[in-house]
């Protein structure tokens, strides 16, 4: 049987680095060691055997995390999300399915990375169906380079995933983050060129100052929103998402407020929650 004392609780650490060094000390597991403690968990209900399980599979966490920082989202609240999905799927592994752990924890772990990543990448809900989460997750690994797409992969991409093509190009603006170029050096008369369809129209004066009185309402908004939360949401919002510097981690503001990670994130999505509401009352 699996000696306990291979998977020691683990201490508190005081980084990333440091809490990966950590997850990786712990040994991996038999398919044997692995069937038991399962079992164990199924039928025992041993938390024991759920802690050795979660513990052996902490650096596959880690690995699948990694594969998201593209994001701009902190390693350490992506690993936390993930972390989540493997307790999700170390609850509902059955042993005798003839599957391994790993490969059954990877689609809970995604899944919960996934929701966080679109519920706080940017601030902005960029995938509303399964067509477009699937765009959007996909769509980074699918590009050649660091290039713009060119129509011909624009449509390859829109067929193989199942979504228009204006899908794609507006998901890949939103995921570069970059201008696009005004003229295009491609003689092909169905180059997608901004110069070919903009107009000076937002020039107007009318429109400028409709657009300066608008930034100034979600200026305003904003701070009113703030204003309206407690001063303990209100910190975490503005460590997390205000900050000029590097943002807060729930790591840090945990260890801050005396609390777990788990209920920072709470707080935080009542907060951005509130604020949302405070905002949209406003416009």
């Amino acid at each position: 049987m699996t000696q306990a004392l291979a998977f020691p609780m683990p201490s508190a650490v005081g980084n990333i680095d440091a809490y990966i060094q950590a997850a990786n000390r712990f040994p991996l597991l038999t398919e044997e060691e692995e069937f038991r403690l399962a079992t164990r968990l199924r039928d025992e209900e041993d938390l024991d055997a759920a802690r050795q399980l979660v513990l052996s599979h902490l650096r596959l966490v880690i690995s699948i995390a990694r594969g998201y920082l593209g994001y701009g989202l902190p390693h350490a609240d992506l690993i936390q999300e993930g972390n989540i999905g493997l307790m999700k799927a170390v609850k509902r592994f059955d042993p005798e399915r003839g599957v391994r752990l790993v490969s059954f924890a990877m689609h809970w772990i995604k899944a919960e990375i996934h929701e966080y990543v679109l519920k706080n990448w940017r601030m902005v809900k960029v995938a509303t169906t399964k067509a477009q989460r699937k765009l959007f997750f996909n769509l980074r690994g699918m590009k050649p380079g660091s290039e713009a797409l060119s129509p011909a992969q624009v449509a390859d991409v829109s067929h193989r995933l199942s979504v228009k093509p204006e899908e794609v190009v507006e998901m890949e603006i939103r995921l570069s983050g970059h201008d696009l170029a005004l003229e295009t050096n491609d003689d092909d008369d169905d180059a997608f060129a901004p110069i070919a369809y903009l107009a000076d129209s937002n020039s107007e004066p009318t429109r400028v100052l409709e657009a300066r009185s608008r930034a100034q309402l979600h200026g305003e908004g904003l701070h009113a929103a703030l204003a309206d939360l407690d001063e303990r949401s209100r910190r975490i919002v503005e460590a997390r998402w205000l900050n000029e510097g590097e943002a807060a981690t729930l790591h840090e503001l945990a260890a801050e407020f005396g609390v777990s990670a788990e209920r920072i994130r709470q707080i935080e999505a009542k907060a951005m929650q509130k604020m949302r509401a405070a905002l949209a009352g406003a416009v």
